[in-house]
């Protein structure tokens, strides 16, 4: 078996000592440029890889980030977890990927393992309310905190999208179609985006001096078996909603199926608007309108966000960055049964 080249081995080759290999492989900025390029030549040629515990210790550094969703599973997260990973990677370091399941207990274990010196920051999306216990454990951590897609607590720097902007598009777009009776389905008001769609839902109807019917705005949840339950229930109803937003990124494929169980048809017998662009809104016929946003945005800002403070410290104010989102209507969104629009003649 070949032997594994050494420090030692560097510094013998390079005709340096043992400290300036060292310094050279920590990035030391007393090193001369002619000596860093002695001992960079040195170890391409022996092949040496530095010891990346060892260094980390060094350094006081992992060079990990860690990073906590709820689900990992969901489609429409890929890029961002794709997006920040390269960010992180392009300055050394890797992505640690933990799923919380949306559980109390099971984010604050994740919370206090990252506490535990095995990462340098954490990027987060949490589905606990930030209050109380929770708080005080967030506020304690040792390394640098980026929320995700939340806007609370205030002091964190954080990256959300407007949801509440994108509600409002959609819901003006099914009013103008007509409609009267539009569900929501979101998450719950104590998160930003639950918080935020209802707002902007809310704010599309006061523009006409309308109201939502409040039996059709169900924010309970993210799930998609939720969303499959909530929309059973509103198809049952007596009079049952001509149009449904769908409030989350994992909720579509739960509202089409409770559809599908009642024998409906989209849009004839009930438009849909589903959140975040997927491949299950370009696929279905009709393709599903949708509210969008750039998840590799969110990943990008994040991971720069959260490098920012490991590289350079804390900034006196928190930092939130609001990522637009769009809507893009489709056919799978058209005036309700019996309501005829007047549209320009030519």
């Amino acid at each position: 078996m070949p032997k594994v080249p050494t420090i030692r081995d560097v510094a013998r080759l390079a005709g340096v000592s043992i400290g300036t290999v060292s310094r050279v492989v920590n990035d030391a900025a007393d090193v001369k440029p002619h000596i860093r390029k002695v001992v960079e030549s040195a170890i391409e040629e022996l092949g040496y890889v530095p010891n990346a515990a060892a260094k980390s210790m060094r350094m006081g550094r992992t060079r990990t980030v860690g990073c906590i969703l709820r689900e990992i599973n969901i489609a429409q997260l890929g890029g961002f977890v794709s997006t920040a990973q390269n960010v992180l990677n392009e300055s050394g370091y890797s992505l640690l990927i933990s799923n919380s399941e949306g559980r109390t207990q099971r984010e604050i274990e994740l919370l206090r393992s990252f506490s535990s010196g095995q990462v340098d920051g954490v990027l987060m999306g949490p589905y606990t309310p930030i209050e109380g216990e929770f708080e005080e454990i967030l506020r304690g951590l040792p390394v640098p905190l980026v929320m995700i897609d939340r806007d609370q607590p205030e002091w964190c720097d954080a990256v959300y999208a407007d949801h509440e902007g994108g509600v409002f598009s959609a819901t003006e777009h099914l009013l103008n179609l007509g409609h009267r009776r539009i569900a929501l389905l979101t998450g719950p008001t104590r998160l930003h985006p639950g918080a935020a769609r209802v707002r902007g839902f809310e704010r599309a109807h006061a523009v006409r001096g309308l109201k939502p019917v409040p039996e059709l705005l169900m924010a309970d949840s993210f799930l998609r078996d939720h969303a499959y339950r909530a929309t059973s229930l509103l198809l049952g109803l007596s009079q049952p909603p001509t149009a449904i937003i769908a409030g989350g990124i994992d909720m579509l494929s739960g509202v089409l199926r409770a559809i599908r169980t009642r024998g409906l048809s989209i849009p004839h017998d009930i438009s849909v608007v589903a959140s975040g662009q997927n491949d299950l809104c370009d696929l279905h016929q009709p393709p599903i309108a949708v509210i969008g946003w750039d998840q590799n945005e969110v990943g990008a800002t994040a991971a720069s966000l959260l490098l920012d403070h490991i590289i350079h410290g804390k900034r006196e104010e928190p930092r939130r960055v609001i990522i637009p989102t769009t809507f893009n209507p489709q056919a799978s969104c058209m005036p309700p049964k019996g309501v005829t629009l007047d549209l320009p003649a030519g």
